[in-house]
């Protein structure tokens, strides 16, 4: 397992949020005005500078229900609500959709371009906005700093402790299904054709040399695919093209987008339950998600009129539907953190936990349409 994961984990999560959000935003024609503050809100938390020495920070991934309440709390940063089924749904596609590029990248090291077409589309959201852009700035030259030393074989682990951390969710995503790059199970295709990663050559060609390393005979097979030539590499510095298309937004041409839980999922209960088993651990995950979540700035509507409600699916009744025939061992429970026993050995958790009380000061209708962060922490 490698301990720098999470913060390209988090980035390009947080990206595919944002375009999801971006999406439905102008699918329900809410005014340009408050669009553009949720996302700009969101950023700024999510780029806020505490929050990101903390993530920065050589660790361990978080659990599952970790990292969802950090989205949670991620997603609720502005005036804009989503209820639960909502907020599963997006999570949803924000997983899936990152699973798909790491699964796809050529060369482990690719998963840095695709974090860098994240990072150039959610620069693009804020680009007329200077003071989160030279947050979003710092962000890249850290990224850059920390990623591009590293080696192919630490890539390599990068790769396999996000595909690990990813291996048990197959949700259905009808963009992938229509584009034939899913199957009904919620697995993915790989493809046998296209361009080789950079720096290989076309399989089908086997070299025999002698002890003096002359070249001594060749043997020719059937590689089993359509390859094609290395294309050029990516852009590794803050402004470049990436050349690959994976991290950039799907949603850019408007279509609908639809989750269904595949069989293995919903056969997984038993799989779940023993993650869900107590962890040894989890006091420490606790207390580094505290510290984390402790550089997340929570926003408190100024009035009833101010916050409104986003809804991931077509109309109210599919959005209540899914929330009663989602499986509950797939509902993502949300961490309780408890901070009240000692407060004095628990300071940080305390703080969390008074911000936490205090975003619930809101109007009734938003709040019973919204996540109240307190009554979703239901324990792990």
């Amino acid at each position: 397992m490698s301990s720098r994961t999470l913060p390209l984990l988090f980035i390009n999560l947080g990206g595919e949020m944002l375009y999801i959000l971006d999406q439905r935003l102008r699918a329900q024609n809410i005014p340009a005005d408050k669009a553009k503050k949720v996302m700009n809100d969101i950023i700024t938390t999510m780029f806020n500078k505490k929050f990101l020495e903390e993530l920065f920070k050589p660790q361990e991934l978080y659990s599952k229900k970790a990292l969802r309440t950090v989205f949670d709390r991620l997603a609720h940063a502005s005036i804009m609500r989503l209820n639960q089924a909502s907020m599963d749904k997006l999570y949803d596609l924000m997983t899936m959709a990152f699973k798909y590029q790491v699964l796809l990248c050529p060369r482990p090291k690719d998963i840095l371009l695709v974090s860098f077409n994240h990072m150039d589309a959610i620069k693009d959201f804020v680009k007329d906005t200077p003071t989160i852009l030279s947050q979003v700035d710092e962000t890249y030259r850290q990224l850059i700093e920390m990623y591009t030393p590293l080696s192919s074989g630490e890539f390599q682990l990068i790769r396999q402790t996000l595909l690990i951390f990813f291996q048990d969710m197959h949700i259905r995503v009808s963009i992938f299904l229509k584009d034939k790059v899913q199957n009904s199970n919620g697995r993915f295709v790989l493809p046998t054709s296209g361009p080789v990663p950079h720096g290989t050559q076309i399989p089908g060609l086997i070299r025999m040399f002698s002890c003096t390393g002359e070249e001594v005979n060749r043997l020719q097979y059937n590689n089993g695919g359509n390859y094609t030539a290395a294309i050029r590499e990516g852009s590794f510095e803050i402004f470049g093209d990436r050349v690959t298309k994976l991290g950039t937004n799907m949603y850019s041409v408007s279509r609908p987008v639809e989750t269904h839980m595949s069989g293995t999922s919903k056969n997984s209960a038993q799989h779940t339950k023993v993650n869900a088993a107590p962890n040894p651990l989890a006091k420490e995950e606790l207390n580094l998600l505290a510290k984390l979540m402790g550089g997340l700035e929570v926003h408190k509507p100024g009035n009833a009129d101010s916050g409104f409600r986003v809804n991931l699916f077509a109309t109210d009744e599919e959005e209540e539907e899914a929330l009663i025939s989602r499986p509950d061992e797939l509902s993502y429970g949300v961490i309780k953190i408890q901070a009240t026993k000692d407060q004095q050995a628990n300071a940080e958790l305390a703080k969390i936990m008074g911000e936490f009380t205090e975003s619930g000061d809101q109007s009734p209708s938003a709040s019973s349409k919204g996540d109240d962060l307190l009554a979703m922490m239901d324990g792990l």
